[in-house]
């Protein structure tokens, strides 16, 4: 059965390893299956919901759409274009924001994570975002969205006002409710100096991450100096359960290695972490130094990513623009 992908990716700039096994391989892997139809945002929108400094957030949105391109997305496949090109997802945004409902917005968890102790000062925004992401996911009749556990209830959020506006307005299926793609595996990469944190580019540690731009030294330098326990590695995954640092490593290689977590586990169970770092160290140059060198290309001509944005950015226009038109005319604009 085909489907109809949409997912974004915030331009935080440096994207890492957790990223890329999080969310950008899936990615690849829905492009790369031919019945699918995939919409892949650089989200900058969102981006603004915290303070950006103008010229650094220029560079990230290219810097994102670079990593993209490097990953094995293809803009001849799949619609690349950045959030705010497309003026539909800011009046979809406003008009959403009326049909969702305040109770809704107050479960979000993730406000109250991002927001801290001191909510007064977050923006409106940063409040609100769930609902701009709703009308991201709802202008393009996506029936499936790729999702992490951890944005799960946006998602669902999605799924309300969709049902919401067409019951309020009596048009059965206008707005296609999203089904969720929640990659099981492998869908939060921890940090490597603590394995209970997860990956992140705010970490004041650059050796907490493993960025996709960093050389193949840097990426052995890290893994050697990643956080382990004294104990051997398990014999099985129960053993795992009090060691989230050898959890964390022995998920990225299975990851990169395309293989289940007990058959890498049964490879190097009993051994030391330092052969294993050397094995994971290879493997992680292998898969993300070319990706590396095809980013670091890239970014020499900015005009090159310019062009796939704009191009996918009239590409969606046309979609998202219709979509808006015929939600105007069931509200009576």
């Amino acid at each position: 059965m085909s489907k109809k992908i949409f997912s974004g990716v915030q331009p935080t700039g440096n994207l890492h390893l957790g990223n890329y096994i999080g969310a950008i391989k899936n990615f690849v892997n829905l492009q790369n299956n031919s019945e699918n139809e995939c919409i892949y945002c650089v989200v900058d929108l969102h981006a603004i919901t915290v303070k950006q400094d103008p010229s650094e957030l220029k560079k990230n949105i290219r810097e994102t759409t670079a990593a993209f391109i490097a990953s094995g997305l293809d803009y001849k496949k799949s619609i690349i274009f950045n959030q705010s090109s497309v003026p539909a997802h800011s009046e979809g945004s406003w008009i959403l924001s009326c049909i969702a409902r305040m109770g809704w917005l107050n479960r979000m968890t993730q406000f109250k994570e991002k927001a801290g102790k001191d909510k007064e000062k977050a923006s409106v925004g940063l409040y609100i975002y769930p609902v701009l992401m709703a009308a991201d996911i709802l202008l393009y009749d996506a029936t499936h969205v790729p999702v992490g556990e951890d944005q799960k209830q946006h998602l669902e959020l999605s799924r309300d006002i969709a049902n919401k506006f067409n019951s309020d307005f009596e048009s059965p299926n206008f707005l296609i409710a999203p089904e969720p793609l929640i990659q099981k595996n492998f869908s939060r990469i921890m940090s490597l100096k603590d394995g209970k944190k997860k990956m992140s580019k705010s970490d004041s540690s650059e050796l907490s991450r493993i960025n996709l731009n960093d050389s193949s030294d840097q990426i052995i330098n890290k893994i050697k100096k990643a956080k382990t326990d004294t104990h051997p590695l398990p014999n099985d995954e129960a053993e795992l359960i009090d060691r989230p640092e050898a959890a964390n490593l022995l998920g990225i290689y299975s990851s990169l290695s395309n293989q289940t977590l007990s058959k890498t586990i049964n490879e190097f169970s009993g051994k030391n972490f330092s052969e294993f770092k050397d094995k994971l160290s290879a493997l992680v140059v292998d898969k993300i130094s070319p990706i590396s060198k095809e980013i670091n290309k890239l970014l020499k001509d900015d005009s090159f990513i310019d062009k796939i944005l704009s191009d996918g950015a009239e590409k969606a226009n046309e979609i998202a623009h219709t979509k808006i038109k015929n939600l105007k005319k069931i509200i009576g604009f």
